[in-house]
């Protein structure tokens, strides 16, 4: 159950705004942690069905200034890939509860700090290489499984595109493009493992201008506020919401 009270909002609205800044503006692939935060104060499966028809909104709202400046081979086959990372996730939804998903939550949004702390300050490499098929699936189904059971698909996809050297644009278009059709994927199994409801679709009506307005407010964010600003707040959120979710799935 969600209850609309003060509390909700509080984290809610933020939440919403930040998930689609760093979308819009930063491509850090940290929009998850909205979901983080939602399910500190909704159950892990709300979170992911409020925030999924947002993050679609999203994705719908920046897709058009990166229109066909994807990498197309990249893009074709991590979507691929995608498709069997969905169908696991989908599985490992309907067979564990709740605690279980605030765990695995958890874990992700500590991992996600720690690579990209070990990556910034060179600790942890990303080799070159070039485009191959296989290692394109195995990104796919990495990414597919985690988005779908925490919308935290970025960081696999970032490993690939970054090893491959692709530009700036390129890179934000393609995850632009991939996400926006992981999402489409995910929306049919959240609706028959009962993930959306009348109060999910509630959430998201009242939540829905804060995305619009984050999506707008990230791009131009993008050119004023430094990343290193940007990032060091994501990953104090980030830690303070892994940690607080793996405490109250563990007691």
């Amino acid at each position: 159950m969600i209850t609309f009270d003060l509390l909700f909002f509080a984290l809610a609205i933020p939440a919403v705004l930040f998930a689609a800044i760093s979308k819009a503006g930063f491509g850090s692939g940290a929009a998850f942690a909205a979901s983080a935060v939602l399910a500190l104060v909704v159950p892990p499966g709300a979170a992911l069905g409020i925030m999924l028809p947002l993050l679609m909104l999203i994705d719908v709202t920046s897709l058009r200034p990166y229109w066909r400046k994807w990498d197309a081979p990249s893009s074709l086959h991590i979507l691929i890939g995608a498709v069997p990372g969905v169908v696991l996730g989908a599985f490992i939804y309907a067979a564990v509860n709740a605690d279980s998903f605030r765990l695995l939550i958890g874990v992700i949004c500590i991992a996600f700090v720690i690579w990209q702390v070990g990556r910034s300050r060179g600790i942890i490499r990303v080799g070159s290489f070039k485009f191959s098929r296989p290692w394109a699936w195995v990104t796919g189904l990495t990414a597919g499984f985690t988005s779908f059971v925490s919308h935290a698909g970025g960081p696999p996809v970032a490993v690939f595109l970054l090893g491959q050297n692709v530009p700036k644009t390129t890179y934000q278009a393609t995850t632009v493009i991939v996400f926006w059709a992981i999402n489409l994927m995910k929306f049919v199994p959240y609706f028959f493992l009962g993930i959306f409801n009348a109060q999910t679709a509630l959430a998201d009506l009242f939540l829905a201008p804060f995305a619009i307005a984050g999506t707008y407010i990230g791009v131009r964010a993008h050119n004023y506020v430094s990343d290193r600003v940007f990032f060091g707040l994501t990953y104090v959120l980030l830690l303070a919401t892994g940690t607080r979710l793996l405490w109250q799935a563990l007691t």
